[in-house]
């Protein structure tokens, strides 16, 4: 297929947005073992997402406003799926650690194309499901070591299929013309969420400016952005595709965890994250030789009103 085609260059697009997110996901990895030393973790949640939601409206409101009942209806259905996916990985963060945490959130890679084939029929081609399986070994060569099941990874879990839900939600529900539109919806939902899990502690705020500059990176850039760009490359790629793409999250973790956090490079980082992009690879490799016939249907489920 040639690379002037309209629909390559636009999935080429909503790649490096996907592959940006993610990388800002990643670099907030060591900002947050700083500051929720000092912020707990449910406050830190509904500072950045009240920010991120604020930041949005202001700037995207006749976006909002232009939102069909459909779409509004499904936006905050999604807002809902992420805001708990959110409460749940954070409250299992407090019974298990990061590192396992990492991993078992990252069984959304899995969940994704079993979930799409249950309920909306996807049929993944073998070497897409080769992809998956790179991504979960890359990802437990990454995160494990050592593992139990109890309460925190049983709720990370239950976190992970609502990620599921919610990147399958998208890649159904979102479109172009109303991306920006659902992501503000969706950030006030979140932010109303996490307010209500907050509140009955009561809510700390950040007590230094560095802790502020570091809560207004994770609100603007890994939050409003980040959830923004999500919502539009969805409406761009499949969503087992965009799993993998977002599989890349600790490899970016592992890169600002050496390069800013004081951490020393290891094996582990090395084959697995090679093993992970070695799935993103796999899996973009896939959609550039997909029949255009595979592709024009893929985009068609895509864009079905919900």
């Amino acid at each position: 297929m040639s690379t002037s085609d309209p629909q390559d260059r636009t999935r080429v697009i909503a790649t490096a947005l996907l592959l940006a997110m993610t990388a800002a996901w990643g670099s907030t990895f060591f900002l947050i073992k700083d500051l929720v030393a000092h912020v707990p973790a449910a406050d830190f949640l509904v500072v950045r997402f009240t920010i991120a939601a604020i930041a949005m409206c202001l700037v995207f409101h006749r976006q909002v406003r232009a939102l069909p009942l459909a779409a509004l209806r499904a936006s905050v259905a999604l807002g809902v799926v992420y805001g708990c996916a959110q409460i749940l990985q954070t409250i299992g963060l407090e019974h298990t650690s990061a590192s396992v945490s990492g991993f078992v959130t990252g069984a959304y890679v899995v969940l994704t194309p079993i979930l799409g084939a249950l309920l909306l029929r996807d049929r993944l081609p073998g070497a897409m499901w080769v992809a998956v399986a790179l991504a979960t070994i890359g990802l437990g060569v990454l995160s494990l070591r050592g593992f139990a099941v109890g309460l925190g990874e049983g709720l990370t879990l239950a976190a992970a299929l609502l990620y599921a839900f919610h990147i399958l939600g998208l890649g159904r529900w979102s479109t172009p013309a109303e991306a920006t539109g659902m992501a503000c919806v969706q950030a006030v939902v979140i932010a109303g969420l996490t307010l209500v899990a907050a509140l009955p502690g009561g809510i700390t705020l950040p007590a230094t400016g560095g802790q502020w500059l570091s809560l207004l990176y994770m609100a603007l850039v890994a939050g409003a952005f980040a959830l923004w760009a999500q919502t539009w490359a969805q409406a761009h790629v499949d969503p087992t595709r965009a799993a993998i793409i977002m599989t890349t999250e600790p490899v970016f973790a592992a890169f600002f965890a050496v390069l800013f956090g004081g951490e020393s490079l290891t094996s582990r980082m090395l084959v697995g994250g090679g093993l992970v992009l070695a799935a993103m690879y796999l899996s973009e490799l896939r959609g550039r030789t997909a029949p255009p016939t595979e592709r024009r249907s893929m985009e068609a489920l895509h864009h079905e009103a919900p």
